[in-house]
Order: C-alpha cells, then structure tokens, then sequence
C-alpha cells in the first residue's frame, strides 16, 4: 500500500508559491484562473486531463463560456496541500500556455 502524500508546511507553501506565479492560496489549495472561450477551454481541459491520468493527481475544474479555473489540493492527504499540487499547477501552467491561454491572475 502507498504512502499517504505528506502535507506541506506554511513555509514550503511560500516556496511553492513563489514558483507558480500567479497561482493564488485559497484555505487548503491552490487556485488560477485563464481566459479562453468554451470550445478552447474544452480542448485545454482534455489535454490537462491526459496529464493528470498519467500522474495520478487531479484538479477541480470549472469551465465557463469565457474562462476555465482549476482548484488543486491532495484529496489522500486530507485536503492539504502538498508537492504534487505545486507539480500539478506547472504542468497546467503550459498547457495553458500551448493553448494561448491567458491568465485572469496577475
């Protein structure tokens, strides 16, 4: 049986943070926000989604007609932030990118 992921301390979450710019705290997890139109944002998601397949780790996501937000925490870690989330956001961040995604999060 794996091991339960290791929560990050306040500490190692100002790093982390620092290291995925304009990614936001929100209580217990990591949130950002993109503007790109519905058909654009469907296609994002299903390329995030093969990479969380792949990884083992998903986000909450929410798509709207005009922007995509994604909402990562470490559900096996009780809702606690942890490296994989901070991995998560880097690897959303350019999918974001190849997709001409522009971040709602300065």
């Amino acid at each position: 049986m794996a091991e339960a992921p290791v929560p990050l301390t306040e500490d190692e979450i100002g790093v982390g943070l620092r290291e995925v710019p304009g990614w936001r705290r929100e209580g217990d997890q990591i949130a950002r926000s993109y503007r790109i139109r519905y058909h654009g944002g469907v296609a994002m998601i299903v390329h995030v989604a093969d990479i969380e397949r792949l990884i083992g780790h998903h986000a909450d996501i929410d798509l709207r007609w005009d922007h995509l937000r994604f909402a990562i925490t470490t559900h096996d870690a009780g809702h606690k932030l942890t490296a994989a989330d901070f991995d998560l956001a880097r690897r959303i961040d350019e999918v974001a990118a190849a997709h001409g995604a522009e971040s709602l999060d300065h």
